[in-house]
């Protein structure tokens, strides 16, 4: 049956190892941002003197692979320690902090990385990211990359459909010809 799917055995077994290296790329860079993403909360409490900054950081390292929510989540447990620490401005502070660092990383840096590092445009992962979070919740958010590269290898290897697949590329530089 993977045969008559994929045209030959080789083709279907390159198709494959093209999905684990995607997915693999995918991962590191999610890694990569997640944890830029913790250590500057990291040094960022540090800076405000809230208590237990490296678990602060550690938690936001590893919630961070929840879209959105997790982000929301992170922040919440330092900035209520600040405030019984000291008051409402370092609160403010704490949380003023960790929506610079998620709306600077997360919905800038990241994104493009994952356009350039997986051959997507910035465009495409971040529709994929709506799509598949509405779809399937935050669970979707998190696979949503995942599900669009498989949705793009699929495309690519079909030759009627293989002009969708060349939408979803990354943009490409072109050459003027002299």
């Amino acid at each position: 049956k993977i045969r008559h799917i994929f045209g030959t055995q080789s083709d279907g077994a390159s198709q494959v190892d093209s999905f684990s290296d995607t997915v693999n790329r995918y991962m590191l860079i999610k890694t990569g941002t997640s944890l830029a993403t913790g250590f500057i909360a990291t040094i960022w409490l540090m800076f405000l003197g809230v208590d237990y900054p490296l678990l602060w950081g550690f938690l936001t390292f590893l919630f961070n692979y929840v879209p959105t929510v997790g982000s929301i989540i992170a922040a919440v447990p330092p900035a209520l320690l600040a405030l019984i620490q000291y008051g409402v401005v370092t609160s403010l502070l704490s949380l003023s902090g960790y929506l610079f660092i998620n709306i600077s990383i997360g919905s800038i840096l990241e994104p493009r990385l994952l356009g350039h590092g997986l051959g997507l445009s910035t465009l495409v992962v971040f529709i994929s990211l709506l799509f598949w979070g509405w779809v399937f919740g935050p669970v979707g958010m998190v696979l949503s990359v995942p599900l669009t590269m498989t949705i793009k290898i699929a495309l690519s290897n079909s030759e009627s459909a293989r002009w969708i697949s060349t939408l979803m590329d990354a943009p490409m530089t072109f050459k003027s010809e002299e």
